[in-house]
């Protein structure tokens, strides 16, 4: 078990102390790693110029170009998009048997009205930039007391009803709310949230926010003064002058020494909803709030059902072992200030083009004359100008700066996987081919699917839960507890939408419209475009797919009809198979007969009409022959008929 500093040195250590401690180290491990970095990356981003962006003494322009912006912007609204483009951005499924799923229903909808009422969207897409420009996006989730206002009603005449007033109850709500890095500090050695030692929110806030409240009794009622300016937390660096009305406002979320929580003389035991917590822990999750670095306001256990931390964080891409991720301006920023070097000296020497140097020959000058160009001046000399007045010719700016600032957009946009900047690639002989395309919108896709993938499962989806739970806690009358699990609906933003419609209508045109898939396919088409009335369209198709009662009882009535008429003709076949069966069994009892006087009248055919001598015995042989081969052919259709039968 670790030792306390009283214990070592002998010094008393207070919780406030040991906070700020870990809040000056973690703050000097920013300053020295990341905050140049950020402040670069979001000045580019903002089109800010720095005097330390000249790269040679005689540069004049001050341009940044707008690539890196467009690529922010782009990719932003790419994952926007794909969170929030379809209306319902979550599901819920539930663990426990409910055949109608009736908990689950009211439950996302209840959500999807808090989020909606509370501008949870506005808070995400706020996230997105400082993800996109910083690299991370960080939320703190905070619970607020508001009083909900809804009309009273009565009910009138024929079921209508009328305002009477308005109704007005307390309610617990959950809001998003954005924190700049600058403001954000974590473990060093932690690689998220949850893994840390603890997390702090340091930032300046108005003063009558906290009076406000320290009249709820969130915090202690104790004075606290204004606190100096400090440009390291204020947001904007580039402001003049800040505001002196402010108070330093420190937020620690996660573990602290249980011996300094329990015997501060402001602890407020929290009562514990689960016992995951043993008493015989050195750390203990708390929530500590100190204000000007050294007023304590607020320090209490983890007050949350779940024992959670109110903070969310996901990396814009991942930087393995690393809380820090990387964002579109870190890809970007090595070809944005080439890009921006390279316009700088295209300006300054188309500059010198147009505006030409001079040299005069000042003794030839009148006395008191400015050595100045401008139009419609005009210059005494004493002597012929053209000896005294010398412009040096500069020629034409190269033509082949265009096209290496073209390259350079392109650079842009290929570290950053930003498609809006210069357009698609894919082309072959400067014209754009379908594969090509098809190849680099694919490309595309799939980094932004990454980048989805982290905002999903590390920021929206743990949101969505940590709020749940703190519905379910604080307003157990509209939120029914139970063990629900959240998934995301969207998956794809606008380019992966467009690219997916383009391959749907190839596959339709290939089908017929009887074909099975061809209504699938347009309900797919339907659902990736961005329409203003998506869902009637589907709802009507779907609709149309459907059978009408009466389709259905036609429908089963032609089928009992078919089982009918199938049943008719099997029992004709039937009949005419004993009719058949009938005559073939006549023809076999004729048949058998037939050999037996087929012999008796050959008998007679050659004995008739015979008289004794030679010439009777020819005659004799010549009628035995005829009468065989007539004998041969009856038999010979004899077996033609049973084969018939």
């Amino acid at each position: 078990m670790l030792e306390s500093n009283e214990d070592q040195f002998g010094i008393e250590e207070t919780l406030e102390s040991w906070v700020m401690e870990k809040c000056r180290d973690w703050r000097d491990h920013y300053e020295t790693n990341y905050e140049k970095k950020f402040d670069e990356y979001y000045r580019l981003w903002r089109g800010i110029y720095s005097s330390e962006d000249r790269n040679r003494d005689s540069e004049r322009s001050q341009i940044i170009s707008p690539a890196l912006q467009q690529a922010v912007e782009s990719s932003v609204a790419e994952i926007e998009e794909a969170t929030f483009g379809r209306g319902r951005f979550f599901d819920m499924k539930d663990d426990i048997a409910d055949q109608e799923n009736q908990d689950v229903v009211y439950l996302r909808e209840k959500l999807l009205e808090d989020f909606k009422a509370n501008k949870i969207r506005k808070g995400v897409a706020e996230c997105l930039i400082n993800a996109a420009v910083f690299g991370t996006g960080i939320a703190e989730i905070v619970l607020e007391e508001i009083k909900e206002m809804k009309p009273a009603t009565q009910p009138i005449m024929d079921g209508q009803l009328q305002a009477v007033g308005v109704n007005i109850s307390d309610r617990t709500v959950v809001k998003l709310r954005p924190v700049l890095p600058q403001n954000f500090l974590i473990d060093p050695v932690a690689v998220d949230v949850d893994s840390a030692l603890g997390v702090v929110i340091d930032e300046f806030v108005s003063p009558h926010a906290i009076e406000q409240l320290q009249e709820k009794g969130v915090y202690k009622n104790v004075p606290f003064n204004f606190a100096y300016p400090d440009t390291d937390l204020d947001p904007d660096h580039e402001l003049t002058t800040q505001p002196t009305d402010k108070t330093r406002l420190t937020k620690y979320y996660g573990l602290v020494p249980r011996y300094l929580l329990e015997n501060d003389e402001d602890y407020e035991e929290v009562e514990q909803l689960t016992d995951a917590e043993e008493e015989t822990d050195f750390y203990v999750e708390a929530i500590v709030v100190i204000a000007n670095g050294g007023t304590l306001l607020k320090a209490e256990k983890n007050p949350y059902m779940m024992q959670d931390r109110p903070v969310v964080a996901f990396p814009w891409d991942i930087v393995p072992s690393r809380f820090w991720g990387r964002g579109v301006c870190e890809k970007g920023y090595n070809s944005q200030k080439a890009l921006d070097a390279e316009l700088r000296a295209r300006i300054d020497a188309l500059a010198l083009t147009v505006h030409p140097m001079m040299a005069m020959d000042a003794t030839r000058l009148p006395r008191g004359a400015k050595p100045e160009v401008r139009p419609g001046k005009i210059i005494l000399t004493n002597g012929n100008p053209a000896e005294v007045l010398q412009p040096f010719n500069f020629g034409q700016v190269n033509q082949i700066t265009f096209a290496q600032a073209g390259e350079l957009q392109r650079m842009v946009q290929t570290s950053t996987g930003a498609i809006d900047s210069v357009g698609v690639g894919g082309s072959i002989n400067g014209e754009a081919t379908a594969a090509g395309i098809s190849m680099s919108l694919g490309a595309v896709i799939k980094r932004h699917k990454r980048t989805l993938i982290n905002f999903q499962d590390s920021f929206l989806i743990p949101f969505i839960t940590k709020a749940a739970h703190r519905y379910m806690q604080f307003e157990p009358e509209l939120y029914p507890v139970s063990d629900y699990k959240f998934e995301v609906t969207s998956s794809l933003g606008i380019i992966a939408r467009e690219y997916e419609v383009t391959q749907l209508v190839q596959l339709l045109q290939t089908m017929s419209p009887e074909s099975p898939l061809y209504p699938a396919l347009i309900q797919s088409i339907i659902d990736n475009m961005n329409l203003s009335n998506r869902e009637q369209l589907i709802q009507t198709l779907q609709e149309a797919g459907q059978i009408s009662p009466e389709q259905q009882q036609a429908q089963q009535a032609m089928q009992q009809a078919q089982m009918e008429f199938q049943q008719s003709q099997t029992n004709a076949l039937n009949g005419q198979g004993a009719e058949s069966q009938a005559r073939a069994a006549k023809i076999a009892a004729e048949t058998k007969a037939i050999p037996v006087e087929l012999e008796i009248d050959q008998m007679k055919a050659v004995t008739s009409n015979l008289q004794a001598g030679d010439k009777d015995d020819k005659e004799f042989d010549r009628r035995l022959k005829i009468a065989d081969s007539r004998m041969k052919e009856q038999k010979l259709n004899i077996e033609a008929a049973k084969v018939l039968s």
